[in-house]
């Protein structure tokens, strides 16, 4: 029997399942293999080169938990200076305290002192007037130098800031806006009202009771209007001695007075005028002639 040659057995093998991602290959490798060859070689590298490898995040905890012990020492250390400092500062502020107090009451008594003698000049210029002979002349004298106190009839008059003019804290409208308030009473309005009164033949005039002279100055000082370096508040009350009617008539129909009533009209300033039966001025501080004599002409015709 011919015998047909064999073939192999056939072997029959089941086919490898396809994997789900297959169709995803670029994807499933990246994910397989996330760290890349150079990263693994870099590694190792440092690794056989003796680097221990400790993880940076620990390395940068380390590092500021260094740091911040170095700023806690740094700050106790200055709260420590601090600390020992604090008596020094707190004993010169106190020798600074106690030496302006001890300048302020020594300005004071200064202060005291130049009153005084300024009284007492001002009862011997009264004491030589009186001592003189009384004469008429040295009594007129005495009245037009404001060497003695006077009273007699005249007027008063009281010139105030407008009520809208405004005001500080405390209540004193000086003490908010300045001058630049139209509102406002000024320094160069009380030298008019003076000046006013005298050329309407006042024969003494005081402001505030301080009694005004040849030597007299009414000037602004910041927010201040003073009379011979002295300061004043409103309202501010003039009075002046004279023949009382005919002093308030003479004053408000002359170009002062006329002043004084545009101010009211146009800014509000206050003012209120009367005339009084007795009024009563005192005599100035000190009166101090440095420059002007007696006439010698009139010394010899008065011993001829």
């Amino acid at each position: 029997m011919c015998g047909m040659p064999q073939q192999p057995p056939i072997r029959s093998t089941p086919a490898r399942p396809r994997r789900p991602d297959a169709s995803m290959s670029l994807l499933t490798n990246v994910m397989d293999h996330s760290l890349d060859d150079g990263y693994a070689e870099a590694a190792a590298r440092k690794k056989a080169a003796g680097d221990s490898g400790m993880p940076k995040t620990l390395r940068a905890k380390l590092g500021l938990a260094a740091g911040l012990v170095l700023a806690a020492l740094v700050v106790t250390l200055g709260a420590a200076q601090a600390r020992v400092a604090a008596p020094v500062v707190a004993k010169e502020r106190e020798e600074l305290v106690d030496r302006i107090d001890r300048e302020t009451e020594a300005a004071d008594k200064l202060e005291d002192s130049v009153d005084e003698l300024r009284a007492d000049v001002s009862a011997r210029q009264r004491e030589a007037l009186r001592n003189s002979g009384g004469s008429a002349d040295s009594d007129l004298a005495g009245i037009l130098s404001g060497a003695v106190a006077v009273h007699g009839p005249g007027v008063k008059l009281v010139v105030n800031d407008a009520k809208e003019a405004a005001t500080g804290g405390d209540g004193d409208p000086r003490e908010a806006s300045g001058f630049s308030d139209t509102g406002r009473v000024r320094d160069r309005d009380m030298q008019r009202v003076v000046n006013g009164l005298w050329e309407s033949r006042a024969e003494a005039v005081s402001i505030n009771g301080q009694r005004l002279t040849a030597l007299s100055a009414i000037r602004a000082a910041g927010d201040a209007i003073l009379v011979d370096n002295k300061p004043l508040v409103p309202p501010y009350t003039v009075l002046a001695v004279g023949d009382g009617q005919r002093l308030s008539t003479r004053f408000q129909n002359s170009a002062d007075g006329l002043y004084l009533n545009a101010l009211q009209e146009s800014y509000g300033i206050r003012t209120g005028i009367s005339v009084e039966d007795d009024l009563r001025l005192p005599a100035a501080p000190s009166v101090t002639v440095r420059t002007a004599q007696p006439s010698a002409e009139k010394s010899e015709k008065g011993t001829s």
